[in-house]
């Protein structure tokens, strides 16, 4: 499909399909990131401001809904009663408060905790019977919870809605604490809480949700858009995800419903490289990407996915250094991946060298340094570099300016073993199309 005139590059749309499965409140970063954007019209800026009011016009974050309907431009929606809107939320949140108070300060209580065990049923019992706690009390938990998120206050969000997740024994109810905590501990930046959650999500969608494969696919597809804020925030939660986003699961449901995601995936792979080099790890990682860009080819493309593509299934080095520019132009611009792109570059530049250099037994210095936007010396100083970290069998001849590689001829016995294989392969193939 053409890009449209109003969005030449196609990245709103894209932003468009990402934000479809999230919670508004992870909305809201991204459409900010965007609307600071120096490059955009002031007019598409006013659009994204009042996309975020739009957003958050029903929270209880009055104070900032007012202050951006204030510097909204242009036309505008009818104005809320900001003033009545406000009273109301400091009601409730005193009328919350009383609620919860009894509760809070048991939960508190070091005594009161440590009583506590991992029986749900004998918990609640103790708390009825020794401090006259009741069901509401603890269903109070949840709506302060709830209230408190709609009100951007993140962190005691998260802590109202772990202590009703450790009494209640309505699974809907604690599915939807374990959904909101993950979010609070997104939006108050705290990643390795987050990852804990990402755990408890993944648990519940694979055994609460096993006999509902609709409500699995939905729900696996909200995790990985969610994952993502951890996923290039925290540097410990990366292969963690990449495992999770490559698991049959996960891969089938990205395939199936969200493919754009794969550029997430490509770029988390291939920035892997600075940290695992080439570990047995990461080149099952690559092979893994290459399979499922491949198969996605003609769903989804962007820059990114076209890179991997140009480099390892077409050979097409030209292509692939063309679209490591465009990769390049597109990361930068990604709230999620422009703080990662210098690796993304770097990364691939390597790939694209290594690749090169297993298939050609002369290379070009200035050749090769001009497909990875180099200057002479720069290039020179790159091989240096790859040949030493990579191990490769070379030697640079620096009065011809090439490098020679030494490429062991493969064994009589080997070249037998491997045309066997291809062999057995192709009759496989043949015997399936005739048994049809």
């Amino acid at each position: 499909m053409a890009p449209s005139p109003d969005d030449p590059t196609g990245e709103y749309a894209f932003l468009e399909k990402l934000i479809r499965p999230m919670d508004r409140h992870l909305i809201f970063p991204l459409l900010d990131h965007y609307s600071r954007d120096d490059n955009i019209s002031p007019e598409r800026r006013n659009d994204l401001q009042l996309a975020i009011f739009q957003l958050l016009k029903n929270t209880n974050m009055v104070d900032y809904v007012t202050e951006l309907y204030d510097g909204l431009e242009g036309s505008k929606p009818s104005a809320p009663n900001f003033e009545q809107k406000r009273t109301e939320v400091l009601s409730k949140l005193s009328r919350y408060e009383k609620d919860t108070d009894t509760l809070s300060n048991l939960l508190s209580d070091e005594a009161v905790t440590s009583q506590l065990r991992s029986d749900k049923v004998a918990n609640l019992k103790y708390l009825e019977e020794q401090h006259q706690v009741t069901p509401q009390m603890i269903e109070d938990l949840y709506s302060f919870g709830r209230f408190r998120y709609e009100m951007g206050t993140y962190g005691e969000a998260a802590d109202l809605l772990y202590r009703f997740r450790v009494l209640s024994t309505d699974n809907d109810k604690v599915a939807k604490a374990t959904w909101g905590k993950l979010v609070c501990e997104i939006l108050g930046e705290e990643w390795e809480s987050a990852m804990e959650e990402v755990d408890k999500v993944k648990e519940h969608i694979e055994t609460r949700l096993f006999n509902n494969p609709r409500a699995q696919l939905t729900a696996r597809e909200s995790l990985v858009h969610y994952a993502l804020f951890p996923f290039f925030n925290y540097e410990p939660a990366r292969d963690k995800l990449i495992e999770l986003y490559f698991s049959p699961p996960y891969i089938s449901s990205i395939q199936t419903v969200c493919p754009w995601i794969l550029r997430y995936l490509a770029a988390a792979v291939i920035s892997n490289r600075t940290r695992m080099n080439n570990s047995h790890n990461y080149q099952k990682q690559i092979k893994d990407l290459v399979r499922v860009v491949k198969q996605e080819v003609y769903e989804y493309q962007d820059p990114v996915t076209e890179f991997v593509k140009a480099l390892y299934v077409d050979f097409d080095f030209e292509e692939a250094q063309k679209k490591l520019l465009e990769a390049e132009n597109v990361l930068r611009g990604d709230f999620f991946l422009g703080s990662s792109t210098d690796a993304f570059v770097e990364a691939a530049r390597h790939l694209i060298s290594e690749s090169y250099c297993k298939i050609h037994q002369r290379i070009d210095i200035k050749d090769l340094s001009t497909r990875l936007g180099m200057s002479d010396s720069e290039g020179e100083k790159w091989i240096v570099d790859l040949i030493r970290d990579t191990r490769l069998d070379a030697k640079i001849d620096y009065k011809a300016g090439t490098v020679i590689m030494n490429h062991p001829p493969q064994s009589v016995y080997q070249q037998v073993i491997e045309k066997t294989k291809g062999a057995f392969f192709r009759t496989q193939v043949l015997s399936a199309a005739v048994a049809r």
